[in-house]
């Protein structure tokens, strides 16, 4: 009967010590272990049931874990895709012939137009006298002078009335009086002007070049140009690239050559010229600009006072 009693009450006290030491096992993964020596003894004489209670129950959270770390396992396998890395394009060889495409290009224009293919028409031939290609001939340049009366005609001072003034302050003779000196000098007929060249159009500007003929040789040769601002005024400045180009053919022979002589220019710009400003009747914008002092400003333009 007493081992009887013995053995419940050696029973109850397993009990209880197994129930304490489980409660005691749970808090020690919550706890550090540093906290007492008394945790450290009671984790040490756990049984089996209870460390297998423990680990069971604290691996749960491990299962979320490990869940929760599919994704990243996921990731971080690598695609089965194939992928083909795209590189820049090379730049192209640098050239070891010379490229010809450009010269090929210009030949080609120059056959398709040609500054004298328009001036075929040659002078006929004559019974002793040659037939002459002004477009390309120097006949007669330089071989003989005028005659005295010719020359004094040619050389003659200018006169002053005759002599016009730009807005700019620059000299001129109009074109016409040009060509009443030459009449004079050699009578219509006995020069003209020869073009030996076609007329180049440009977007603002016609030039062309012209040879002076009198009396069956050449005498001068020039480039004549003129503006215009619109394309129906090509026609005009055409015949203003001409007029151009008898002045300057005219500069050769001595006419009018002092506008070309600085100390000319001076005495009479400070002698018959005058500087005043003028406003436009219609825009009203200011400038000033040079007159002969017998001169006065013409429409759209009136004097003002500054």
């Amino acid at each position: 009967m007493a081992t009887t009693q013995a053995r419940r009450g050696f029973s109850a006290l397993l009990a209880s010590s197994i129930s304490r030491a489980a409660s005691i096992a749970y808090r020690i993964p919550h706890r550090s272990f540093s906290s007492a020596p008394t945790h450290a003894a009671w984790a040490a004489t756990t049984p089996k049931a209870a460390a297998t209670t423990t680990s069971t129950t604290a691996a749960k959270p491990a299962t979320t874990s490990t869940t929760a770390a599919k994704p990243a396992a996921s990731t971080s396998t690598p695609s089965q895709r194939t992928v083909t890395p795209s590189f820049p394009a090379k730049e192209s060889p640098i050239p070891t012939a010379r490229n010809t495409s450009a010269e090929t290009l210009a030949n080609e224009a120059r056959s398709q137009r040609s500054l004298t293919d328009g001036l075929s028409d040659a002078p006929p031939d004559t019974e002793g006298v040659p037939a002459i290609d002004w477009t390309r001939s120097y006949h007669g340049l330089g071989s003989i002078s005028f005659t005295p009366e010719q020359q004094e005609t040619l050389l003659a001072s200018i006169v002053h009335e005759d002599v016009e003034v730009k807005p700019d302050g620059l000299l001129y003779l109009p074109e016409i009086k040009y060509r009443r000196i030459l009449n004079k000098a050699f009578g219509p007929g006995g020069w003209g002007l020869a073009p030996r060249g076609e007329s180049i159009v440009t977007g603002k500007i016609v030039t062309r070049e012209y040879g002076l003929i009198v009396q069956g040789r050449l005498v001068s040769i020039a480039r004549g140009e003129q503006q215009y601002f619109d394309p129906d005024g090509i026609p005009t400045a055409t015949e203003g690239c001409k007029s151009n180009a008898l002045m300057r053919c005219c500069k050769d022979l001595g006419i009018a050559s002092e506008l070309w002589d600085p100390r000319f220019i001076r005495e009479f710009t400070s002698k018959l010229t005058k500087e005043v400003w003028v406003e436009h009747v219609s825009t009203k914008k200011k400038r000033k600009v040079v007159l002969r002092k017998d001169d006065v400003p013409k429409y759209p333009f009136k004097e003002v006072k500054m």
